[in-house]
């Protein structure tokens, strides 16, 4: 199965100006990414970007590029129409792709490898790095509203669990790692109906979406001392 590495990065960001391009712990941003997939051993590793600024940054790091076209670039652009729109042309030959959000920084080494692995053993239509929910946020235990303005079970029980202990485990996508093969991507769908999923070290999670995210990121590197896989 051939495997298409790519990490898409928009030039603009609201939450954090220019942020794939930011310095973080003495590098951009987007250079964590080019690197975790380099430490995987991935052969096509490929930043899919509006910006030149954004693709000459990924050069210099190594990474193919591929300039997305303008109607691609914008606020409202999804990152399956990207994906879509490459697998549909220069790189119409690959069965599948990885997906790593540049605003994902601190993959642990053999995390990526062991993500694959798992996909390709186990033939998965999809796959997904996830953080456990915290128990009080059980979708067992959390409520909805419907259309009389009141309370139901959020997946549909008449009656709650009563004990913690017999909550079944229950996971969030933290925006790590996704694999899909290209026929559930040209649907339009990065969640496939045979789903596997791989679980993120807790103690390296962040994902840079506003600039208390992007302190975050800095407090863990100054903790650390450095980032090393």
């Amino acid at each position: 199965m051939r495997i298409l590495t790519v990490i898409p990065a928009r030039g603009g960001s609201k939450g954090v100006p220019g942020k794939n391009t930011k310095n973080l712990g003495g590098k951009p941003l987007i250079a964590y990414s080019i690197e975790a997939a380099q430490l995987a051993g991935l052969e096509h590793i490929v930043v899919n970007s509006d910006s030149d600024v954004i693709l000459e940054i990924a050069k210099k790091y190594g990474a193919e590029v591929y300039k997305r076209p303008e109607q691609l670039g914008t606020d409202d652009s999804k990152s399956i129409d990207v994906i879509a729109e490459m697998l549909q042309g220069k790189y119409s030959d690959f069965d599948a792709v990885l997906l790593l959000q540049a605003t994902y920084p601190f993959r642990e080494k053999g995390f990526i490898n062991s993500a694959i692995e798992k996909f390709s053993k186990d033939n998965l239509d999809s796959l997904v790095s996830v953080l456990p929910i915290p128990h009080q946020f059980n979708p067992h235990w959390v409520f909805e509203e419907d259309n009389k303005g009141h309370l139901k079970i959020a997946t549909g029980d008449q009656e709650l669990i009563p004990r913690r202990q017999e909550l079944p485990n229950a996971y969030y996508r933290d925006g790590g790692i996704y694999i899909t093969k290209k026929e559930v991507l040209l649907n339009h769908s990065f969640i496939g109906g045979n789903l596997g999923y791989v679980k993120s070290n807790p103690k390296n999670y962040v994902n840079i979406d506003t600039l208390d995210d992007w302190k975050l990121a800095e407090e863990m590197i100054q903790n650390w001392g450095d980032w090393t896989p």
